[in-house]
């Protein structure tokens, strides 16, 4: 595969897994011929797919010849509107093993060709982030649709809850979460927790990090204050087909915000390593 292709087309869409509950994504493709690969782009906790670095990734992403698609987990908490949490609800009910389903279904729909006029890319890819991460990982062990792997600031357990929230499942069914850029205190139903708990060898992600077996880049910020650098090396060294790298200086959004105000050093570096890793691991031929 080639370096930049030029300009992408940029198409919005919807699709419904069989639980009924609705997906809105993003499609990007080169404007020019069709592509031979893809790549899903999954969000992390409290995250969506238009927020602060994601266009501008899956622009880049498409600029290199891949079909792009984008996605919000389906009880993500974002409506119609996109950019907003509208339905703490539905974030109040989702779950990690809900996520898992969501991504494999995405997964299977590119290799059907529903995004690329029916003509399915020969290799798929994923990039997640944070805990979008953490289950991309667990979808590469799972899934043989999966050809190469990207995680940024991913994860390396699921279990990250004080026991004051341990606390509040018990005794009321429910924890809240403050969303520092929103102000809203977000639900967060003990669905979630029992999910976890019922799936445990499953949602094991440094277990499955063992199995994956596709061509993996784990890319972290040195100085990432939510997830820490260590989750990264624990990554790394659990998982044979991972590289790593570390990105001196950055943080958890590689320093993006929202609404976004350009790219950063740390994200350019990101973003080219990861272009980078899906060039290199789409030349692979099948089973190399």
């Amino acid at each position: 595969m080639a370096g930049m292709t030029g300009p992408s087309i940029h198409e919005r869409g919807e699709t419904t897994p069989p639980h009924g509950d609705v997906i809105r994504l993003d499609v990007r493709r080169p404007a020019d011929g069709k592509p031979r690969s893809g790549v899903l782009v999954a969000h992390g906790f409290k995250g969506f797919k238009d927020w602060g670095f994601f266009p501008y990734l899956c622009e880049r992403l498409a600029q290199d010849g891949h079909l792009v698609v984008s996605f919000n987990f389906s009880l993500n908490g974002t409506g119609p509107d996109l950019l907003e949490f509208t339905d703490l609800d539905a974030f109040g009910r989702n779950t990690l093993s809900r996520e898992l389903e969501d991504l494999r279904w995405m997964v299977d729909r590119m290799h059907a060709g529903d995004w690329s006029d029916g003509t399915a890319p020969e290799s798929v890819g994923l990039l997640g982030h944070s805990r979008g991460g953490g289950t991309g990982v667990i979808a590469a062990a799972e899934h043989q649709g999966i050809s190469a792997l990207v995680t940024w600031a991913a994860v390396a357990t699921f279990h990250r809850w004080s026991e004051q929230h341990v606390a509040d499942w018990r005794s009321q069914g429910v924890t809240w979460i403050p969303n520092a850029r929103t102000g809203q205190e977000m639900p967060l139903y003990r669905t979630l927790w029992d999910d976890l708990n019922d799936n445990a060898v499953r949602l094991d992600v440094l277990a499955a990090a063992a199995r994956v077996r596709v061509p993996w880049l784990i890319v972290h910020g040195s100085d990432d204050p939510t997830v820490a650098v260590a989750e990264a090396r624990r990554l790394h060294e659990a998982g044979p087909a991972s590289s790593l790298r570390v990105v001196e200086g950055s943080g958890h959004t590689f320093e993006a915000v929202h609404p976004p105000r350009g790219t950063t050093p740390g994200l350019t570096a990101a973003v080219d390593a990861s272009r980078r890793h899906f060039r290199n691991s789409f030349r692979r031929p099948p089973g190399a």
